[in-house]
């Protein structure tokens, strides 16, 4: 008679799972997301997939979320420091130079999320959450309507990144912020 496995204590396993979900989708895009391919990446029993996720839309879900979330944590770091418009601006443009373009992986992620939500609107309130964290960052410092236009600047610029073979020129970002606040003539 054998004796049973003992089981294995793994606290992080839902956290790793997670974590691996994202680089699929950075690898292999959200088509090409699996249980399998998640399951090998986090190094986890296939079985493990349906004990923490209910399916392949709630792990997604937690996965974009979680990433929306760091992302604008790191845009609300930035800008905490800010004491005045011009450090606002600043702050601002160094997390879209540096954060926002800062690797390939994050783009790509940003872009499958982006694409999600346009095709399925349960996936919007993810989107809708990660912008406006990152517009109430923006107004302590100018109008709402500056605020959306800045966002989208922002996310117009991601998608040049992701669609172009040049990385954008340094500085680029910090110039077309400057072109939407300077007052109107």
């Amino acid at each position: 008679m054998s004796t049973p496995r003992p089981r294995r204590h793994d606290p992080d396993r839902r956290d790793r799972i997670i974590d691996a979900c994202l680089d699929v989708i950075a690898e292999h895009g959200v088509a090409g997301t699996s249980h399998r391919r998640v399951a090998a990446a986090a190094d986890v029993p296939l079985g493990s997939m349906t004990y923490h996720f209910d399916g392949m839309d709630a792990l997604l879900r937690e996965a974009f979320t979680r990433f929306a979330d760091q992302v604008a944590t790191l845009a609300e770091r930035r800008m905490a420091a800010a004491g005045s418009l011009e450090e606002a601006l600043d702050a601002f443009a160094a997390n879209i130079e540096e954060d926002v373009f800062g690797t390939q992986r994050d783009l790509v992620i940003t872009h499958e999320l982006y694409t999600l939500a346009a095709r399925r609107p349960e996936y919007r309130d993810i989107t809708t959450a990660w912008m406006a964290r990152t517009r109430a960052t923006l107004e302590p410092f100018v109008d709402s309507t500056t605020a959306v236009l800045l966002d989208a600047m922002n996310e117009g610029l991601s998608i040049h990144r992701a669609l172009h073979q040049h990385s954008p020129r340094p500085g680029l970002a910090r110039e077309a912020i400057a072109r939407l606040v300077r007052p109107a003539l």
